[in-house]
């Protein structure tokens, strides 16, 4: 067993079982460990995320939002075990992989457009049919 072999079985090792689904341009939360003394507690940290790079379990993304008219931004380890979970809020529509161009808009500049979803015609006539049998 060489070196590399070694490095990859630890790396597997360390990889979450469940990967949050989301994308770039989507708006997230993400629940954060944090220690403060021998204390531990979860902050929630809701924005849009600007970028995902790496791959495995160097994976990494950024999200961005807006605190008090400033921008912060925060780069978080996909797979650390400092992150508990990252909810998606909201499905961007971008065509582009990286959004740095956000961090110069302020505003409703700085809005990503949202996905419309389509809606299967069949699934809807069910929910009619099934709301006309709820009101007779």
């Amino acid at each position: 067993m060489n070196a590399s072999e070694i490095i990859k079985n630890i790396e597997t090792a360390q990889l979450k079982a469940e990967v949050p689904e989301f994308r770039v341009g989507d708006t997230v939360k993400v629940y954060g460990k944090i220690k403060e003394g021998n204390r531990e507690r979860i902050q929630v940290f809701e924005g849009t995320v600007l970028k995902r790079q790496g791959g495995s379990n160097r994976e990494t993304f950024t999200v961005r939002k807006i605190s008090n008219g400033v921008g912060v931004e925060k780069t978080w380890p996909l797979h650390s075990p400092n992150v508990e979970k990252v909810e998606v809020v909201r499905q961007g529509k971008v065509r582009r992989a990286k959004l740095f161009y956000l961090r110069d808009r302020v505003g409703k500049e700085a809005k990503v457009k949202r996905v419309s979803k389509i809606v299967d015609v069949s699934e809807k006539m069910q929910w009619e049919t099934l709301q006309l049998f709820v009101i007779r």
